[in-house]
């Protein structure tokens, strides 16, 4: 997941949803299509509509039945800032479940944010920053989820956060384990965005429930303002030192229990401008890869309706011709 910077324009135009009792539907519904000709799934990011949900567009509990009725996708990825304060909530979440099970979507996973650093060198923050996620493998195994996503960060040499990180995730997962669920880490800024460093990470935790998520667009390591934390501003600073996403992501398939399609514009040809999708998906496919790739559009050119619906569209083309 990454960071959008807020514009008006940018907004989706949304139409009222109907909930699992039937209250209204949108105007236009847009018909599932099948992905079994595809070696991956397709889900949706729900950081793809980050605008519309933070500008109060778009309820949270609204979020996987507008997915399917407007792009017909029927798996999604929640972000736990869209309901930070419901990990515990058995009935918002039973509220939320039932509207899935009601209109056949899969939960696939919740992304962590703002828990605390599961790389933090100091131990007694460190420990506090494990825990505080344990309420989101509770919430994901309710929902029926796969999985969360967390976040390697953490200050100190690499060597240092790399230690503490590792620490960290085995402690998370072993607990994980218990609910059937798995600790995928994204390349999120920082080392964690340097594919060598968090392959390593890997390899030191070793648990089968503990892999990766590559972020194709997330390998920005060091950026002009690294002080600056709002959502905003933060991705809108220079990106001063990149790691090469090709050689990245091929480090991080081989742990990836997931896939992060991040996309920001189209050219005449429907193919994003600044990432190649045919390669990175003959990468994917090379590996054995048949899990979810979730959309996750980021630019500012298009609506996010429209980001979202280029982004699926050139996934099925690319995706049909690898199979």
């Amino acid at each position: 997941m990454g960071r959008g910077m807020a514009a008006a324009a940018a907004y989706p135009i949304l139409s009222p949803l109907q909930s699992c009792n039937g209250r209204s539907r949108t105007a236009t519904q847009v018909e599932t299509t099948t992905t079994s000709e595809l070696f991956f799934k397709i889900s949706l990011a729900e950081w793809s509509l980050n605008r519309a949900l933070f500008g109060g567009q778009l309820d949270h509990l609204d979020f996987p039945q507008y997915a399917k009725e407007n792009f017909g996708i029927d798996a999604v990825e929640y972000v736990n800032q869209f309901f930070m304060d419901k990990a515990r909530d058995k009935a918002y979440l039973g509220e939320l479940k039932a509207r899935c099970d009601d209109h056949d979507i899969t939960n696939v996973l919740i992304m962590c944010d703002r828990e605390g650093d599961l790389g933090d060198t100091v131990p007694l923050q460190r420990r506090a920053a494990v825990e505080n996620h344990y309420k989101w493998v509770e919430a994901a195994q309710f929902l029926g989820c796969h999985a969360i996503r967390v976040n390697a960060a953490g200050e100190g040499t690499a060597e240092e956060v790399a230690q503490c990180a590792a620490e960290s995730l085995t402690e998370l997962a072993t607990f994980a384990s218990d609910y059937n669920i798995s600790v995928i880490v994204e390349n999120h800024g920082g080392y964690s965005s340097n594919g060598k460093w968090l392959s390593g990470v890997m390899q030191m935790v070793a648990l089968p429930n503990c892999g990766t998520l590559p972020d194709l667009g997330n390998f920005c390591m060091k950026r002009s303002d690294p002080l600056e934390q709002t959502t905003e501003a933060y991705m809108a600073t220079e990106c001063l030192e990149e790691y090469d996403r090709y050689l990245g992501t091929a480090e991080l398939l081989p742990f990836a229990k997931g896939i992060s399609a991040k996309t920001y514009d189209f050219d005449a040809d429907g193919n994003e401008t600044s990432i190649d999708y045919g390669r990175i998906l003959r990468m994917v496919n090379e590996t054995g890869f048949t899990g979810y790739v979730g959309i996750e559009y980021e630019g500012h050119s298009l609506t996010a309706n429209e980001g979202i619906t280029k982004t699926k569209t050139m996934l099925e083309r690319i995706g049909s011709g690898l199979t």
